[in-house]
């Protein structure tokens, strides 16, 4: 374990290098510059003196190993737009992200796994036609679309939830308040995954249902719940394990959009505003983040394949 766990990290340090270059080389490549050297009140002399202050007069690999020698020391530089440090803007934005990213994937696996099992206990029957409809739809629905309709029907029709938001202004923070503003983007970030997990699940069940133990278990006369929930819902996680894996990353960038729609002020929203302003370090903090988030989710995955499946050993 302790082997595979090293191989792990330094894979880890390998991609998250090429994730940086690659976005680093992009954002460089992008027409234009920082919004903050575009500001009609500066001379051309003052936009020369400020890119040299910033470095931005450096060839662009001078310009990314002088970024990547700040973050060996923990330093991700100072936003362009606002003039903090990019640390601090990160972790202020944190919270509400994995907060919303939390509440999306519980919504995910909570309903898809369930529908997956249903779906495939009575198949070919309307129940199963009905979950397959509710799938496709996750999967083909615009999510901009998805959370305007949400807002439409609740927010503005019904009156029963928040628009956007992640508080109401002027009133007490309370946990109450938080839940009914996080209800509708949990729902549109978590709708589409579910619809994938409910899919995998299905497919992945009735692969366990046809297999001989499952017959040997019927046939000893044990109760049908205790063959499905016991002996082939477990073997059939394994493979919806690995999908969520996968997915997992989409929880953190399809924020974005999610985040966008309802106003919630998380990294999304930051990422967002950070490339409408060319903000060069904030895009890169951001990216280092949600890139490393996206690596540690796959390494827990991998470590709960021992959890589900005694067999599954990593030497």
């Amino acid at each position: 374990m302790l082997n595979y766990l090293i191989k792990r990290l330094f894979q880890t340090i390998v991609l998250l290098f090429v994730v940086t270059l690659a976005v680093f080389s992009l954002i460089q490549a992008a027409p234009g510059g920082p919004s903050i050297l575009v500001d009609p009140n500066m001379s051309e002399e003052d936009v020369q003196a400020l890119r040299e202050a910033l470095g931005l007069d450096e060839p662009v690999h001078v310009q990314y190993f002088r970024w990547l020698s700040r973050l060996m020391q923990g330093d991700l530089g100072q936003s362009y737009a606002v003039g903090r440090p990019v640390t601090e803007l990160i972790v202020q934005k944190m919270p509400a992200t994995m907060l919303l990213a939390g509440a999306a994937l519980l919504f995910a696996v909570g309903l898809g796994v369930p529908l997956g099992v249903i779906s495939a206990v009575k198949r070919y029957t309307a129940t199963d036609l009905a979950v397959t409809t509710v799938s496709f739809f996750g999967l083909s629905v615009p999510v901009f679309w998805y959370g305007l309709m949400l807002i439409i029907l609740f927010s503005v029709k019904l009156q029963i939830l928040p628009a956007g938001g992640m508080y109401e202004l002027g009133k007490e923070v309370t946990t109450w308040g938080l839940i009914k503003h996080l209800i509708l983007p949990a729902i549109v970030l978590g709708t589409v995954n579910m619809a994938q997990i409910t899919r995998y699940t299905r497919s992945s069940f009735l692969t366990v249902l046809r297999q001989d133990y499952i017959r040997t278990a019927r046939a000893k006369g044990l109760r049908e719940s205790l063959v499905l929930y016991k002996h082939a819902l477990r073997n059939a996680l394994i493979p919806v394990v690995t999908i969520i894996g996968l997915i997992l990353p989409r929880f953190l960038g399809g924020a974005a959009v999610t985040e966008t729609v309802f106003t919630w002020p998380g990294l999304g929203s930051l990422a967002i505003a950070a490339a409408y302003n060319r903000d060069y370090p904030t895009i890169m903090g951001v990216s280092l983040v949600v890139s490393f988030l996206a690596i540690f989710s796959n390494l827990l995955v991998d470590m709960l394949y021992c959890v589900i499946d005694p067999r599954v050993k990593y030497e």
